[in-house]
């Protein structure tokens, strides 16, 4: 599953477009799975739209570095907090057969693994401290500290924590 991110900008814009035009025809034409769910936690109610449906021919080329693919998947992410409204819209390439339940734990899973990096990135690196405000700067201190924190994880467990790891491995100053 690859989440489509600015960083693909034309295969995102192909993708929102076909599920622009499926919506537009309130998904009369062509096969796309549909799923709705609704959740509660942490002070927010959240409804999720969950689209999957297969890889049209007219993305394929612009996928062709990607082999296996097999369908598209669009989730729409409702959220109310404090009184206010929030809509988040994201699109995935999936070598997933064509089943939104499928889709739909896939994606939470991704989520959940998008998060757990970045709260590791972020308490026992520091991330979110991070002073640099120039972009590339910004991204190669990123990938510099991600690079040790997967080493980490690959080390066999030890009485060490993380954060204890990090400074026996040299890659702190503390």
């Amino acid at each position: 599953m690859l989440a489509l991110k600015g960083n693909h900008e034309k295969l995102r814009a192909a993708v929102a477009e076909h599920f622009e035009q499926l919506h537009k025809d309130d998904f009369e034409h062509g096969d796309c799975r549909r799923r709705q769910t609704k959740g509660n936690g942490h002070g927010r109610v959240e409804k999720r739209y969950y689209y999957h449906a297969p890889l049209p021919e007219g993305i394929k080329p612009l996928a062709k570095d990607w082999k296996g693919l097999t369908t598209i998947g669009q989730v729409v992410s409702i959220t109310e907090r404090d009184g206010k409204e929030t809509t988040d819209v994201r699109y995935y390439l999936t070598s997933l057969k064509l089943g939104v339940k499928r889709f739909a734990r896939a994606v939470r899973g991704h989520r959940g693994i998008e998060n757990s990096l970045h709260w590791v990135l972020d308490v026992t690196w520091g991330e979110d401290q991070s002073r640099a405000r120039d972009r590339r700067l910004a991204d190669n201190l990123a990938a510099f500290d991600a690079s040790p924190s997967d080493c980490l994880s690959d080390t066999p467990p030890s009485t060490a924590s993380k954060e204890n790891s990090r400074s026996l491995d040299g890659t702190t100053n503390s």
